[in-house]
Protein backbone atom coordinates (compact mmCIF):
# COMPACT_ATOMS: atom_id res chain seq x y z
CA UNK A 1 0.00 0.00 0.00
CA UNK A 2 1.40 3.42 -0.48
CA UNK A 3 2.35 5.64 1.38
CA UNK A 4 -0.54 8.56 2.78
CA UNK A 5 0.74 11.86 3.96
CA UNK A 6 -2.36 12.70 5.16
CA UNK A 7 -2.43 9.87 7.79
CA UNK A 8 1.22 9.67 8.60
CA UNK A 9 0.40 13.39 9.63
CA UNK A 10 -2.65 12.05 11.66
CA UNK A 11 -0.40 9.74 13.34
CA UNK A 12 2.28 12.33 14.24
CA UNK A 13 -0.51 14.74 15.58
CA UNK A 14 -1.76 11.84 17.50
CA UNK A 15 1.78 11.05 19.25
CA UNK A 16 1.95 14.57 20.21
CA UNK A 17 -0.93 14.50 21.65
CA UNK A 18 -0.36 11.70 23.71
CA UNK A 19 3.01 13.09 24.82
CA UNK A 20 1.57 16.02 26.44
CA UNK A 21 1.32 16.45 30.50
CA UNK A 22 -2.24 14.99 31.46
CA UNK A 23 -3.02 18.38 32.72
CA UNK A 24 -2.36 20.32 29.75
CA UNK A 25 -4.89 18.20 28.29
CA UNK A 26 -7.74 17.75 30.41
CA UNK A 27 -9.56 19.64 33.29
CA UNK A 28 -10.50 18.15 36.34
CA UNK A 29 -14.26 17.62 36.64
CA UNK A 30 -16.73 19.69 38.46
CA UNK A 31 -18.71 18.09 40.79
CA UNK A 32 -22.26 19.61 40.57
CA UNK A 33 -25.20 18.73 42.55
CA UNK A 34 -25.61 15.94 45.04
CA UNK A 35 -21.64 15.13 44.59
CA UNK A 36 -20.97 19.03 45.42
CA UNK A 37 -22.17 18.78 48.75
CA UNK A 38 -19.44 15.96 49.57
CA UNK A 39 -17.51 16.19 53.03
CA UNK A 40 -14.37 16.35 53.96
CA UNK A 41 -13.59 12.87 52.96
CA UNK A 42 -13.49 14.30 49.14
CA UNK A 43 -11.73 17.26 50.11
CA UNK A 44 -8.49 17.60 48.08
CA UNK A 45 -6.94 20.24 46.47
CA UNK A 46 -7.80 20.79 43.27
CA UNK A 47 -11.38 19.52 43.50
CA UNK A 48 -14.19 21.52 41.68
CA UNK A 49 -17.51 22.48 42.88
CA UNK A 50 -20.19 24.26 41.56
CA UNK A 51 -23.53 24.51 43.29
CA UNK A 52 -26.57 26.09 42.12
CA UNK A 53 -29.96 27.28 43.65
CA UNK A 54 -31.86 24.44 41.58
CA UNK A 55 -29.45 21.85 43.68
CA UNK A 56 -30.86 22.55 46.92
CA UNK A 57 -33.12 20.13 48.99
CA UNK A 58 -35.90 20.87 50.55
CA UNK A 59 -35.39 22.13 54.43
CA UNK A 60 -35.53 19.06 56.82
CA UNK A 61 -34.76 16.32 53.88
CA UNK A 62 -31.74 15.05 56.67
CA UNK A 63 -31.99 15.82 60.41
CA UNK A 64 -30.20 18.63 61.60
CA UNK A 65 -27.39 17.43 63.42
CA UNK A 66 -25.48 18.68 66.14
CA UNK A 67 -21.79 17.41 65.65
CA UNK A 68 -18.81 19.65 67.04
CA UNK A 69 -15.20 19.22 65.99
CA UNK A 70 -12.83 18.43 69.19
CA UNK A 71 -9.50 20.12 68.11
CA UNK A 72 -6.43 17.64 68.79
CA UNK A 73 -2.79 19.53 69.19
CA UNK A 74 -0.78 19.81 65.67
CA UNK A 75 1.97 17.26 65.18
CA UNK A 76 5.02 18.02 63.77
CA UNK A 77 3.59 16.03 60.50
CA UNK A 78 0.58 17.97 60.04
CA UNK A 79 0.54 20.70 57.25
CA UNK A 80 -1.65 21.86 54.56
CA UNK A 81 -2.48 19.77 51.60
CA UNK A 82 -1.81 22.23 48.80
CA UNK A 83 -1.79 21.55 44.58
CA UNK A 84 1.31 20.09 42.96
CA UNK A 85 3.42 22.76 42.65
CA UNK A 86 3.38 24.92 45.36
CA UNK A 87 4.12 24.12 49.30
CA UNK A 88 3.21 24.93 52.53
CA UNK A 89 5.58 26.57 55.41
CA UNK A 90 4.86 27.20 59.00
CA UNK A 91 5.08 31.07 59.31
CA UNK A 92 4.13 31.43 63.30
CA UNK A 93 3.12 29.28 65.93
CA UNK A 94 1.97 30.15 69.79
CA UNK A 95 -0.52 32.55 68.53
CA UNK A 96 -3.66 33.23 70.44
CA UNK A 97 -6.49 32.66 68.27
CA UNK A 98 -5.27 34.89 65.58
CA UNK A 99 -8.65 35.14 63.07
CA UNK A 100 -8.48 38.36 60.33
CA UNK A 101 -5.17 38.81 58.89
CA UNK A 102 -4.19 41.93 56.49
CA UNK A 103 -0.92 43.18 54.79
CA UNK A 104 -0.23 46.85 55.19
CA UNK A 105 1.45 48.72 52.17
CA UNK A 106 5.00 48.48 53.83
CA UNK A 107 4.84 44.32 53.67
CA UNK A 108 4.43 44.42 57.75
CA UNK A 109 1.29 41.78 58.45
CA UNK A 110 -1.31 42.43 61.12
CA UNK A 111 -3.24 39.98 62.93
CA UNK A 112 -6.20 40.11 65.09
CA UNK A 113 -5.66 37.79 68.14
CA UNK A 114 -9.35 38.25 69.23
CA UNK A 115 -9.58 36.43 72.26
CA UNK A 116 -6.79 38.05 73.64
CA UNK A 117 -8.08 41.33 72.73
CA UNK A 118 -4.59 42.75 70.85
CA UNK A 119 -3.45 43.47 67.00
CA UNK A 120 -0.28 41.45 66.36
CA UNK A 121 2.61 43.03 63.83
CA UNK A 122 5.13 40.94 62.10
CA UNK A 123 7.80 41.61 59.93
CA UNK A 124 9.67 39.17 56.87
CA UNK A 125 11.70 39.87 54.31
CA UNK A 126 10.24 39.33 51.28
CA UNK A 127 10.42 35.34 50.21
CA UNK A 128 11.32 34.27 54.13
CA UNK A 129 9.34 31.70 55.53
CA UNK A 130 9.65 33.30 59.07
CA UNK A 131 9.49 36.45 60.42
CA UNK A 132 11.90 38.54 61.68
CA UNK A 133 10.09 40.85 63.98
CA UNK A 134 6.82 39.55 66.04
CA UNK A 135 5.29 42.25 68.33
CA UNK A 136 1.55 43.31 69.82
CA UNK A 137 0.82 46.22 68.39
CA UNK A 138 -1.69 47.32 70.19
CA UNK A 139 -3.61 45.56 73.63
CA UNK A 140 -7.13 46.52 75.26
CA UNK A 141 -9.47 46.03 72.49
CA UNK A 142 -12.85 44.32 72.58
CA UNK A 143 -12.66 41.48 70.13
CA UNK A 144 -11.16 42.73 67.43
CA UNK A 145 -11.35 41.53 64.21
CA UNK A 146 -11.47 43.53 60.72
CA UNK A 147 -8.44 45.54 60.00
CA UNK A 148 -7.91 48.22 57.60
CA UNK A 149 -5.73 51.13 56.12
CA UNK A 150 -7.19 54.54 55.56
CA UNK A 151 -6.35 56.17 53.32
CA UNK A 152 -5.82 53.59 50.62
CA UNK A 153 -2.47 54.11 48.83
CA UNK A 154 1.07 53.81 50.00
CA UNK A 155 0.68 56.03 52.80
CA UNK A 156 -1.75 55.30 55.15
CA UNK A 157 -2.49 57.97 58.53
CA UNK A 158 -4.42 55.49 60.20
CA UNK A 159 -5.05 51.88 61.09
CA UNK A 160 -8.97 50.84 61.74
CA UNK A 161 -9.69 48.03 64.10
CA UNK A 162 -13.48 47.11 64.21
CA UNK A 163 -13.91 45.49 67.62
CA UNK A 164 -17.09 43.49 68.18
CA UNK A 165 -19.09 46.73 69.65
CA UNK A 166 -17.12 50.13 68.38
CA UNK A 167 -14.90 51.01 65.51
CA UNK A 168 -11.42 52.74 66.56
CA UNK A 169 -8.60 53.98 64.77
CA UNK A 170 -4.66 54.39 65.97
CA UNK A 171 -2.62 57.18 63.75
CA UNK A 172 -0.45 54.87 61.76
CA UNK A 173 2.62 55.87 59.90
CA UNK A 174 4.57 53.15 57.37
CA UNK A 175 7.10 51.36 60.24
CA UNK A 176 5.14 51.57 62.99
CA UNK A 177 5.83 48.71 65.53
CA UNK A 178 3.59 49.53 68.27
CA UNK A 179 0.62 52.08 68.22
CA UNK A 180 2.08 55.67 69.07
CA UNK A 181 -1.10 56.04 71.21
CA UNK A 182 -4.78 55.54 72.60
CA UNK A 183 -7.22 54.57 69.83
CA UNK A 184 -9.53 57.12 68.55
CA UNK A 185 -13.21 55.97 69.02
CA UNK A 186 -14.84 56.36 65.57
CA UNK A 187 -17.90 54.93 65.96
CA UNK A 188 -18.76 54.04 69.76
CA UNK A 189 -21.89 51.92 68.88
CA UNK A 190 -22.40 49.03 66.75
CA UNK A 191 -25.12 46.64 67.43
CA UNK A 192 -23.50 43.37 69.96
CA UNK A 193 -24.26 41.76 72.70
CA UNK A 194 -25.63 38.09 71.87
CA UNK A 195 -24.94 36.67 68.62
CA UNK A 196 -22.59 36.85 65.89
CA UNK A 197 -19.90 38.69 67.38
CA UNK A 198 -17.27 39.43 64.44
CA UNK A 199 -17.43 42.95 62.43
CA UNK A 200 -15.26 43.35 59.57
CA UNK A 201 -14.18 47.10 58.01
CA UNK A 202 -13.36 48.10 54.40
CA UNK A 203 -13.22 51.53 52.43
CA UNK A 204 -14.42 52.26 49.07
CA UNK A 205 -11.36 53.02 46.52
CA UNK A 206 -12.84 57.25 46.60
CA UNK A 207 -12.30 56.72 50.26
CA UNK A 208 -15.50 58.09 51.27
CA UNK A 209 -17.26 55.26 52.72
CA UNK A 210 -16.38 53.01 55.42
CA UNK A 211 -18.24 49.80 55.36
CA UNK A 212 -19.29 47.58 58.55
CA UNK A 213 -20.13 44.05 58.62
CA UNK A 214 -22.82 43.01 61.48
CA UNK A 215 -23.91 39.71 61.71
CA UNK A 216 -27.50 38.71 63.02
CA UNK A 217 -28.23 37.94 67.18
CA UNK A 218 -30.16 34.88 66.38
CA UNK A 219 -30.33 32.12 63.77
CA UNK A 220 -33.09 32.80 61.97
CA UNK A 221 -34.85 35.81 63.44
CA UNK A 222 -35.98 34.53 66.75
CA UNK A 223 -37.19 37.42 69.05
CA UNK A 224 -37.17 40.17 67.10
CA UNK A 225 -41.35 40.57 68.07
CA UNK A 226 -42.98 42.63 66.36
CA UNK A 227 -41.65 46.19 64.44
CA UNK A 228 -42.23 49.90 66.47
CA UNK A 229 -45.49 50.81 65.08
CA UNK A 230 -45.96 47.87 62.95
CA UNK A 231 -44.82 46.43 60.16
CA UNK A 232 -45.98 48.85 57.52
CA UNK A 233 -44.38 51.95 58.91
CA UNK A 234 -41.54 50.31 59.38
CA UNK A 235 -41.24 49.00 55.42
CA UNK A 236 -41.72 52.96 55.10
CA UNK A 237 -39.16 54.33 57.11
CA UNK A 238 -36.15 51.71 56.66
CA UNK A 239 -34.25 49.76 54.22
CA UNK A 240 -35.47 46.86 52.29
CA UNK A 241 -35.73 43.92 54.58
CA UNK A 242 -34.39 45.62 57.40
CA UNK A 243 -34.32 43.30 60.10
CA UNK A 244 -36.02 45.07 64.00
CA UNK A 245 -36.15 44.18 67.45
CA UNK A 246 -32.82 42.47 68.59
CA UNK A 247 -31.93 42.68 65.23
CA UNK A 248 -31.79 46.36 64.14
CA UNK A 249 -29.25 47.40 62.26
CA UNK A 250 -27.52 43.56 62.31
CA UNK A 251 -27.60 40.76 59.04
CA UNK A 252 -26.46 43.62 57.10
CA UNK A 253 -23.49 45.89 55.94
CA UNK A 254 -23.64 49.24 57.57
CA UNK A 255 -21.75 52.44 55.57
CA UNK A 256 -20.69 55.14 57.65
CA UNK A 257 -18.21 58.25 56.45
CA UNK A 258 -14.44 57.77 57.55
CA UNK A 259 -14.85 59.30 60.59
CA UNK A 260 -17.64 57.65 61.63
CA UNK A 261 -20.54 59.62 60.80
CA UNK A 262 -23.90 59.44 58.94
CA UNK A 263 -24.40 55.83 59.57
CA UNK A 264 -26.88 54.53 56.64
CA UNK A 265 -27.66 51.10 55.93
CA UNK A 266 -25.45 49.33 52.58
CA UNK A 267 -27.68 45.99 52.15
CA UNK A 268 -29.60 44.17 54.38
CA UNK A 269 -30.78 40.17 54.94
CA UNK A 270 -27.12 38.84 54.97
CA UNK A 271 -27.14 36.77 58.48
CA UNK A 272 -23.54 36.64 58.95
CA UNK A 273 -21.06 38.67 56.92
CA UNK A 274 -17.88 37.57 58.54
CA UNK A 275 -15.45 38.67 55.65
CA UNK A 276 -15.32 41.72 53.61
CA UNK A 277 -13.39 42.73 50.74
CA UNK A 278 -12.95 45.42 47.56
CA UNK A 279 -12.37 43.70 44.32
CA UNK A 280 -9.26 45.52 42.70
CA UNK A 281 -10.86 45.69 39.42
CA UNK A 282 -14.34 47.02 40.00
CA UNK A 283 -14.19 48.43 43.61
CA UNK A 284 -17.08 46.23 44.42
CA UNK A 285 -17.62 45.16 48.08
CA UNK A 286 -17.60 41.54 48.45
CA UNK A 287 -19.16 38.89 51.32
CA UNK A 288 -17.86 35.91 53.02
CA UNK A 289 -21.37 34.88 54.25
CA UNK A 290 -22.20 31.95 57.00
CA UNK A 291 -25.88 31.16 56.67
CA UNK A 292 -28.80 29.54 59.19
CA UNK A 293 -28.66 26.25 60.46
CA UNK A 294 -31.34 23.90 61.78
CA UNK A 295 -32.60 23.01 58.23
CA UNK A 296 -30.70 19.82 57.39
CA UNK A 297 -27.13 18.72 56.24
CA UNK A 298 -27.48 20.70 52.58
CA UNK A 299 -28.97 24.04 53.83
CA UNK A 300 -28.01 26.70 53.85
CA UNK A 301 -25.61 27.51 51.99
CA UNK A 302 -22.76 29.57 53.30
CA UNK A 303 -22.14 32.02 50.32
CA UNK A 304 -19.61 34.32 49.10
CA UNK A 305 -21.12 37.38 47.25
CA UNK A 306 -20.86 40.74 45.62
CA UNK A 307 -22.99 43.03 47.86
CA UNK A 308 -24.98 45.54 46.14
CA UNK A 309 -26.02 48.47 47.51
CA UNK A 310 -29.21 48.30 48.98
CA UNK A 311 -30.01 44.76 48.09
CA UNK A 312 -31.60 42.45 50.34
CA UNK A 313 -30.12 38.95 50.26
CA UNK A 314 -33.63 37.09 52.27
CA UNK A 315 -32.47 36.62 55.95
CA UNK A 316 -34.40 35.62 58.28
CA UNK A 317 -37.30 34.92 55.41
CA UNK A 318 -35.91 33.70 52.60
CA UNK A 319 -33.08 32.25 51.52
CA UNK A 320 -31.04 31.94 48.18
CA UNK A 321 -33.46 33.77 46.23
CA UNK A 322 -37.44 33.24 46.84
CA UNK A 323 -36.77 29.75 49.30
CA UNK A 324 -39.05 30.84 52.08
CA UNK A 325 -37.69 30.02 55.57
CA UNK A 326 -40.56 27.30 57.00
CA UNK A 327 -39.51 28.61 60.14
CA UNK A 328 -41.58 32.07 58.98
CA UNK A 329 -43.84 30.14 56.56
CA UNK A 330 -46.32 32.95 54.83
CA UNK A 331 -44.30 35.88 56.53
CA UNK A 332 -43.37 38.79 54.00
CA UNK A 333 -45.03 37.62 50.90
CA UNK A 334 -43.86 41.03 49.30
CA UNK A 335 -40.26 40.35 49.78
CA UNK A 336 -40.32 37.13 47.84
CA UNK A 337 -39.21 38.09 44.32
CA UNK A 338 -37.21 40.88 45.61
CA UNK A 339 -34.49 38.84 47.05
CA UNK A 340 -30.59 39.06 45.26
CA UNK A 341 -29.25 35.52 45.03
CA UNK A 342 -25.58 35.67 45.94
CA UNK A 343 -22.90 34.41 43.28
CA UNK A 344 -21.33 31.77 44.36
CA UNK A 345 -23.00 29.14 46.98
CA UNK A 346 -20.62 27.11 48.87
CA UNK A 347 -21.26 23.56 51.10
CA UNK A 348 -23.39 24.35 53.98
CA UNK A 349 -22.21 24.78 57.42
CA UNK A 350 -18.92 25.00 55.87
CA UNK A 351 -18.60 29.07 57.85
CA UNK A 352 -17.28 30.91 55.32
CA UNK A 353 -15.09 33.72 57.60
CA UNK A 354 -11.87 36.01 55.84
CA UNK A 355 -11.46 36.42 52.30
CA UNK A 356 -9.04 38.26 49.71
CA UNK A 357 -8.25 38.94 46.25
CA UNK A 358 -4.97 37.25 45.08
CA UNK A 359 -2.66 40.56 43.27
CA UNK A 360 0.49 39.15 43.98
CA UNK A 361 2.98 37.90 41.36
CA UNK A 362 4.55 34.19 43.09
CA UNK A 363 1.29 32.16 41.85
CA UNK A 364 0.66 31.57 38.33
CA UNK A 365 -0.72 34.15 35.67
CA UNK A 366 -4.60 32.75 35.83
CA UNK A 367 -4.96 33.17 39.87
CA UNK A 368 -4.50 36.88 39.20
CA UNK A 369 -8.05 38.49 40.88
CA UNK A 370 -9.00 34.95 41.66
CA UNK A 371 -10.69 34.93 45.70
CA UNK A 372 -9.12 33.31 48.32
CA UNK A 373 -11.63 32.00 51.27
CA UNK A 374 -11.44 30.74 54.25
CA UNK A 375 -13.84 28.16 55.84
CA UNK A 376 -13.52 27.24 59.26
CA UNK A 377 -15.58 24.16 59.48
CA UNK A 378 -18.99 22.80 60.34
CA UNK A 379 -20.71 21.64 63.37
CA UNK A 380 -24.31 21.78 62.13
CA UNK A 381 -23.76 18.83 60.17
CA UNK A 382 -23.72 14.98 60.29
CA UNK A 383 -20.79 14.85 57.63
CA UNK A 384 -18.12 17.32 58.48
CA UNK A 385 -17.17 20.11 55.80
CA UNK A 386 -15.44 23.02 55.59
CA UNK A 387 -11.92 23.21 57.25
CA UNK A 388 -10.14 24.52 54.01
CA UNK A 389 -9.29 27.53 51.80
CA UNK A 390 -10.83 27.80 48.41
CA UNK A 391 -10.03 29.53 45.53
CA UNK A 392 -13.07 31.40 44.05
CA UNK A 393 -12.74 31.73 40.46
CA UNK A 394 -13.42 34.77 38.29
CA UNK A 395 -13.66 35.32 34.67
CA UNK A 396 -13.44 38.95 33.37
CA UNK A 397 -14.16 39.85 36.79
CA UNK A 398 -17.09 37.81 37.05
CA UNK A 399 -17.66 34.99 39.10
CA UNK A 400 -18.49 31.19 37.57
CA UNK A 401 -20.35 30.12 40.34
CA UNK A 402 -17.38 27.53 40.61
CA UNK A 403 -15.01 27.34 43.54
CA UNK A 404 -11.75 24.93 44.19
CA UNK A 405 -10.36 23.25 46.97
CA UNK A 406 -7.28 24.81 47.23
CA UNK A 407 -5.78 24.25 50.98
CA UNK A 408 -7.07 21.20 52.44
CA UNK A 409 -5.90 18.79 55.47
CA UNK A 410 -7.13 20.14 58.71
CA UNK A 411 -9.25 17.62 59.36
CA UNK A 412 -7.93 14.47 61.29
CA UNK A 413 -10.70 11.78 61.56
CA UNK A 414 -14.77 11.95 61.68
CA UNK A 415 -14.10 13.31 65.15
CA UNK A 416 -11.27 15.36 65.81
CA UNK A 417 -9.25 18.49 63.22
CA UNK A 418 -6.40 20.04 64.25
CA UNK A 419 -6.72 23.59 62.11
CA UNK A 420 -9.60 25.81 61.66
CA UNK A 421 -8.97 28.48 58.72
CA UNK A 422 -9.65 32.36 59.16
CA UNK A 423 -8.02 34.38 57.85
CA UNK A 424 -6.34 35.16 54.32
CA UNK A 425 -3.83 37.72 52.86
CA UNK A 426 -1.48 38.12 49.95
CA UNK A 427 2.15 38.73 51.22
CA UNK A 428 3.91 41.72 49.52
CA UNK A 429 6.15 39.03 48.00
CA UNK A 430 2.93 37.13 46.84
CA UNK A 431 2.62 34.48 49.17
CA UNK A 432 -0.62 33.28 50.73
CA UNK A 433 -0.69 33.67 54.11
CA UNK A 434 -3.48 31.93 56.30
CA UNK A 435 -4.43 31.48 60.21
CA UNK A 436 -5.79 29.02 61.49
CA UNK A 437 -7.61 29.61 65.34
CA UNK A 438 -7.33 26.01 66.63
CA UNK A 439 -3.72 25.17 67.25
CA UNK A 440 -2.80 29.11 66.64
CA UNK A 441 -0.52 28.61 63.65
CA UNK A 442 -0.25 31.16 60.24
CA UNK A 443 0.71 29.31 57.16
CA UNK A 444 2.79 30.69 54.17
CA UNK A 445 1.82 29.41 50.54
CA UNK A 446 4.22 29.98 47.98
CA UNK A 447 5.64 28.46 44.63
Amino acid sequence: MPWKPVAASVTIAGLLVSMMPAAASAQPAVLKGQEAFGDWRRDKPGTLRLITPQDLPKPGATPSSANMSRVAPRTASAIPQVPPGFKADLFADGLNGPRIIKTAPNGDIFVAETRAGRIRLLRAADGATKPTINEVYATGLDRPFGIAFFPSGDNPQWLYVANTGSVVRFAYRNGDLKASGKPETVVAKLPHGWGHSTRDIVFTPDNKRMLVSVGSAGNSGEGMGTPPGGLEAWKRERPLGAAWGNETDRAAVLAFDPDGKNQRTFATGIRNCVGLAIQPQTGVPWCSTNERDGLGDNLVPDYVTRVRENAFYGWPWFYIGANQDPRHAGARPELKDKVTVPDVLLQAHSASLGLTFYDGQNFPAEYRGDIFAALHGSWNRSKRTGYKVIRIRLRDGVPTGEYEDFATGFVINDSEVWGRPVGVAVARDGALLITEDANGTIWRISR
